[in-house]
């Protein structure tokens, strides 16, 4: 429930009452004694979707848009009329102008926004190079990239340049520093005893997880942005939601900002083009939401020119999006065929194991060199075979040349295997008394 306080211009306080009392909502008047061009203020609770519909009201009655409005967030209301304007404003999306209100609020003065940034900038990077999920995801409660991408859509919507400007200046100048940080944060690091000489950083889960990106992550961003538009509008859970954005932003910054440190040019543009697909996708997902939602300009007269800039925008971006989703697809396609070639080399090679039926010996493990890179240039599959053979057995000599020529027919592609052997002992399953221990006799002294 809101409780909105409003200024009465002098001359309209019949008109305003009046509409009031059309509406069946309960008020309270006081004389205004501090200015003179009201003559009284009234204060009256609402729900919160009722709060735009009523102003519109209110406006037309004589309250000029450059009076004083407050509304005000109430924790109880008792009136006999409450359960009708709750009927009759059933909905949970805020009024524009309280939207407008904390979006401004959401978007912290560029001091404070930069510190925080890269203060979870170097937390994320520290949580990449230990592989520490709970690090990472601590980093994202410091991150405060949820206000610009909520109030550059919001700017959008109700047709303020200035606070669009601001929001996609902040989203893109922080991540450009974030990647920046990143990557002077590892190159220092490089020069300490803090990370290990010739670390692959490809090999840390936590980097490896980004510089793969596919269609899921897609979806992340996208369910990121709506959440965070839900939030703003109901008002609920708006910094658990801001994590969720920040997740999809600052750590694949620092793991392209750590690609730049380490020489690595594949880690550092997989991370970047998944930057940009994720804010994208986070600003677009906002910006069709408030959308949908009804929101409109504060200026009903500039909504048709405010409806045709958000339908070029939304085109746009959904275009950006649909571009750099060509790395996505591809990065998809590919480690889905490498893992299917994977899981099906192994599935192939036990089976021939299961067919040939040698006794003692024991197909230990398969695995296959083969990343989506390999995929993209045309390399060839490499095929790593362990087998177990007792040591009385004669180990084949031609093994890993039948193999590769089973799977180049199977796969209709060029393979190398390789196999090892190690030597086994199986037991026979029985259970064997235990020999009795040799207890030496005490000595007293």
């Amino acid at each position: 429930m809101r409780l909105v306080q409003v200024l009465i211009p002098k001359g309209t306080r019949s008109a305003v009452l009046d509409t009031l009392d059309h509406q069946g909502i309960d008020y309270a008047v006081f004389d205004e004694v501090g200015r003179g061009d009201f003559e009284a203020m009234v204060q009256f609770p609402v729900p919160p979707s009722g709060v735009e519909p009523v102003m519109d009201e209110l406006i037309e009655a004589g309250i000029r848009e450059d009076a004083y409005t407050i509304v005000l967030s109430t924790e109880t209301v008792v009136s006999q009329r409450l359960s009708a304007l709750v009927e009759r404003f059933p909905g949970l999306r805020i009024s524009r102008e309280e939207l407008y209100a904390r979006a401004q609020d959401l978007a912290p003065a560029n001091s404070t926004f930069f510190a925080f940034l890269l203060l979870s900038t170097v937390i994320a990077t520290t949580g990449l190079l230990l592989d520490s999920a709970a690090t990472i995801i601590g980093a994202m409660v410091v991150a405060p990239l949820m206000g610009p991408a909520v109030s550059a859509s919001v700017g959008t919507i109700l047709d303020d340049p200035g606070m669009t400007r601001r929001g996609v200046k902040l989203q893109v100048v922080g991540l450009v520093a974030a990647i920046a940080t990143a990557a002077v944060m590892g190159w220092l690091l490089q020069q300490t005893v803090l990370i290990p000489p010739g670390l692959d950083i490809r090999t840390i889960p936590q980097i490896a997880e980004r510089t793969s990106p596919n269609f899921l992550s897609l979806f992340l961003a996208l369910g990121s942005g709506i959440a965070g538009s839900l939030s703003i509008m109901r008002g609920s859970g708006s910094t658990l939601v801001g994590v969720a954005i920040a997740v999809a932003l600052v750590p694949p910054a620092a793991t392209s900002g750590l690609g730049i440190a380490f020489g690595l040019p594949g880690v550092a543009i997989a991370g970047a083009v998944l930057v940009v697909v994720n804010l994208l996708a986070i600003n677009v997902s906002a910006l069709t939401l408030f959308w949908v939602a009804g929101f409109k300009p504060l200026d009903a007269g500039a909504f048709e020119g405010v409806r045709a800039s958000i339908v070029s925008r939304i085109v746009v971006i959904a275009v950006a999006i649909a571009l750099l989703s060509i790395v996505l697809g591809a990065v998809t396609w590919t480690t889905f065929q490498t893992q299917a070639f994977e899981q099906q080399t192994r599935t192939e090679l036990q089976q021939q194991f299961d067919e040939a039926d040698i006794e003692g010996v024991e197909l230990v493990s398969v695995t296959a060199d083969y990343e989506p890179i390999d995929l993209l240039l045309g390399n060839e599959p490499r095929v790593n075979v362990l087998v177990g053979v007792p040591r009385d057995q004669e180990v084949p000599p031609d093994l890993a040349q039948r193999w590769d020529d089973q799977l180049t027919a199977e796969f209709d592609r060029d393979v190398v295997v390789r196999v090892g052997f190690i030597e086994t002992q199986v037991s026979d399953g029985r259970t064997r008394e235990r020999p009795e221990r040799l207890v030496s006799p005490g000595v007293s002294r």
